[in-house]
């Protein structure tokens, strides 16, 4: 990019940068039974589609109102929600609006009820804070109103109204999360920008973008998803975003304690506790939780605890600085996976007895929230993460081979530290006589990974210290750094061409810079199985790259309560060497692996009709030109003249495989049919379907047998449908997932029962399972139960590659759970 080309972009920034406002509206909104001033009332401008918050001290201020109606909803938790219609005639107005606290005989449902009507809409407002999400493809997932089994954070049940998640459920324990869509990877969610609280909580944005660390669903007061249009504010990735939002401090009370105590199917033992409150400017909230268990499979027992601070300071009533603190510990043993044969003959065997994995998660964040203006919103965070990852176990590509407890063991470390600085900027204005919304910010990102490998200690002790000096000749050695730069601009702006109609341009500029620094040892073997080459090599390299997104969302509104929106953005997903570097004995990386480029598009209708229905219907197109992809192949190996040769083994193939496109249709249509049944103000009864159909091929390869296959990851039918049901203090969730088959290589090999060798090849077989929960509260009491897979299938969604595998990952049988909830 030229000199002046970013001039002429800067200039361009400057001339659509705010008019002023015009008139004001203030005043301040108290209790009507008390006059005492409510602190933080929001306030939602359904006119011009904007949200403000009123101050501590319960004034409010609505800047640059021109002459007209405007209908304003106004709510804060305890009271009844209030529409005002407020006429601006050419002048400042003030005024004092009354809330009217909700009757205390009133149930939790009803308050919950009367929050869903106004403010729980599935997807994100135009404006937030500093984001913009108009014209997306957006979710929020309101944790206190669904029933799950949120103490093993089930996430088939959890995300069970994201239209087409494709959802990894082999772990019990909840500890990592496995989600993917339209053709990505769900392997630990690295096709996401996964945040939590707006900051980046994975190991390395761009070098490892795997989550090892997912906060517990009884800490989430929400969970916001943007799909692939998010690229432009929040990384160039292909999924979009996911963004955890944790609880915050109880602004009624000095002091709040919530404890959850839960019990369950193999041995499972989880404790959540939290203290929340405010104290005059300060708030704080904060919480413990510790789990373990036995896992449904022998070797499979964990142990984990989770530690979360959180405190925010008002300086004013106009800015807030917030601190906050994660750490996470946990220690899992793996029992690896199992060959098609093994599986069908006993899906809960392991041979897999000295394979562990432990990871230890430091995160902070200190951000500033400050309004400069009434119309404009400033926000800084400053990030930070030290972390590391170590998986120690018996990885070969013969799954079924016994493990021999005096050989050493394959040991992976990763170290990571990274930090960054993000920038935010929104200012509502006018132009001309519409109104309009500009954002621009900024993220600088710095990384510094270490990654290790080598031989573990021989033995079964969960014990993660490199023998190098024990086994000279151990195959798989590398240690390398990997220091990460990234500088990353953003803009885009909401134009209203008609007060229902809105434009949104985006842009993103991005420079990312990564390198690898280090060693690997090539070791080469006879047929006997004796060393005949033993090199260490030096592998350093430096890649620089800069590169312009855009992208474009619409918005028509033809009617209150219906939405045709539309957006297309560009993708890129950097290759990493890291990813290179790591030597795994069951599949092979082409050395000439590179960078993914696409775009996402989606068009889509989206509305409620009254209290009875809602919905989100859309088509959407992902394309991937380069998509990196495997195949399996027959392995080759250096001979002593330097030639390939093969060895005799089918191995997964990792690459560049081709440009694939993915089309589909995916709806989610939720009806209430409380009314209809007469259970009256106090019950619920609704039913939803959430149902995703995705075509997907392969359009051009240069590998032998891939052009025209359908891409991995997609089950052609996703589908998720759930009861919800409840009256006054009863509470309870059913829900059905089936998924049809999805090929796990590009290749589409097919499944073999007979398979005893790897279990790394072949189909995921098409599968279904119902879960069941139930809640009953009183007062400060609520017990939680259920059941999970209540038909007992047998299925898995999973062929691990590497850890925590190879080979099949069973998914768990029948489970049940009861948990114990006490708020004081």
């Amino acid at each position: 990019m030229t000199r002046s080309t970013v001039c002429s972009f800067v200039f361009f920034l400057a001339a659509i940068l705010p008019l002023q406002a015009q008139h004001t509206l203030s005043g301040r909104i108290v209790d009507d039974r008390t006059g005492e001033p409510l602190p933080r009332v929001e306030i939602f401008n359904e006119t011009l589609q904007e949200t403000h918050r009123g101050r501590a001290d319960g004034t409010f201020e609505l800047a640059g109102l021109e002459n007209g109606p405007y209908t304003l909803l106004l709510f804060t938790l305890g009271y009844e929600v209030k529409r005002e219609v407020v006429q601006m005639d050419g002048s400042d107005r003030e005024m004092e609006i009354r809330l009217t606290e909700i009757a205390r005989e009133l149930s939790e449902v009803a308050v919950t009820e009367q929050r869903e009507e106004i403010f729980a809409m599935r997807q994100l407002r135009e404006v937030e804070g500093t984001s913009i999400f108009a014209g997306r493809k957006s979710e929020v997932i309101l944790m206190d109103q669904i029933h799950v089994n949120q103490s093993s954070n089930r996430a088939r049940q959890i995300y069970s109204q994201v239209s087409g998640l494709n959802v990894y459920d082999a772990d019990a324990a909840g500890l990592q999360l496995h989600i993917g869509g339209r053709g990505l990877d769900p392997n630990r969610s690295a096709n996401f920008n996964t945040r939590q609280n707006g900051y980046d909580i994975s190991a390395d944005v761009l070098g490892y973008p795997e989550s090892y660390y997912t906060p517990p669903a009884e800490a989430l007061s929400s969970i916001q998803m943007v799909r692939g249009a998010a690229s432009l504010q929040y990384g160039t990735q292909f999924g979009g975003l996911v963004n955890f939002l944790l609880k915050r401090p109880d602004r009624t009370t000095p002091l709040t304690v919530t404890t959850r105590q839960s019990v369950g199917s193999d041995a499972l033992f989880t404790s959540f506790n939290s203290l929340s409150g405010q104290s005059g400017p300060v708030g704080y909230y904060g919480y413990a939780h510790y789990k373990r268990g036995d896992g449904f499979r022998p070797h499979s027992d964990f142990d984990s605890w989770n530690l979360y601070g959180y405190t925010d300071y008002a300086l004013s009533d106009w800015t807030t600085l917030s601190l906050e603190f994660t750490w996470l510990r946990y220690l899992a043993q793996q029992p690896g996976g199992l060959t098609d044969a093994m599986f069908y003959q006993d899906p809960w065997q392991s041979n897999r007895e000295r394979n562990w994995f432990r990871v230890h998660w430091r995160l902070a964040a200190l951000k500033l929230n400050h309004e400069p203006g009434p119309r404009s919103d400033l926000s800084l965070t400053l990030f930070g993460l030290d972390a590391t990852r170590e998986a120690l176990g018996f990885r070969t590509h013969r799954v079924s081979q016994a493990d021999d407890p005096s050989e050493p063991r394959d040991l992976l470390i990763g170290r990571f530290q990274n930090w960054g600085l993000e920038g935010r900027y929104l200012q509502r204005y006018t132009l001309g006589d519409q109104s309009a919304v500009f954002l621009i910010g900024s993220k600088y990102y710095h990384s510094s990974n270490e990654a290790t490998q080598g031989p573990g200690p021989d033995g079964d002790e969960a014990v993660f210290e490199m023998q190098n000096d024990r086994f000279p000749s151990y195959p798989y050695q590398s240690d390398f750094d990997f220091p990460n730069r990234n500088l990353a601009l953003f803009t885009e702006n909401i134009f209203y061409l008609r007060e229902n109609l809105t434009i949104t341009p985006g842009l993103r500029f991005e420079y990312i810079r990564t390198a690898s620094e280090g060693t690997f040892r090539r070791i080469q073997y006879d047929l006997t199985g004796t060393p005949i080459l033993n090199l260490e090599m030096e592998d350093n390299r430096v890649f620089d790259r800069t590169l312009l997104l855009g992208g474009l969302g619409l918005s028509y509104l033809p009617r209150t309560g219906l939405e045709l929106y539309g957006n297309i953005s560009q993708n890129y997903r950097s290759v990493t060497f890291n990813d290179i570097r790591v030597v795994n004995p069951s599949f092979q990386v082409d050395p000439d692996i590179t960078d993914e480029r696409g775009f996402t598009a989606d068009l889509g209708l989206r509305g409620r009709i009254g209290d009875r229905l809602r919905y989100d219907l859309n088509g959407f197109a992902l394309y991937y030109d380069r998509r990196l992809g495997e195949v399996l192949r027959a392995e080759t190996r250096l001979n002593s003249e330097g030639e390939k040769e093969p060895t005799g083994r089918i191995v997964r193939f990792r690459g560049n495989i081709g440009t694939a496109l993915m089309t589909g249709l995916e709806s989610l249509v939720d009806l209430n049919m409380r009314d209809w049944i007469g259970l009256g103000p106090e019950g619920r009864f609704s039913l939803f379907v959430n149902t995703a159909w995705t075509h997907s091929r392969y359009l051009s390869s240069e590998i032998p047998g891939v052009e025209g296959n359908r891409v991995e990851f997609i089950p052609t039918l996703n589908l998720k449908s759930g009861l919800r049901f409840g009256y006054r203090r009863w509470q309870g969730q059913l829900q059905y997932t089936a998924l049809s088959r999805q090929y796990t290589d590009a290749s589409n090999a097919q499944q073999d029962r007979r398979d005893n060798q790897s279990g790394i090849r072949g189909a995921v077989p098409a599968y279904d399972v119902l879960d069941l929960s139930l809640a009953w509260s009183y007062r400060f009491l609520t017990i939680e139960s259920g059941v999970d897979n209540v038909l007992n299938q047998t299925y898995f969604t999973r062929r691990a590659t590497g850890y925590p595998g190879p080979g099949i990952l069973p998914s768990a049988p029948r489970t049940w759970h009861l948990t114990l909830q006490m708020s004081f």
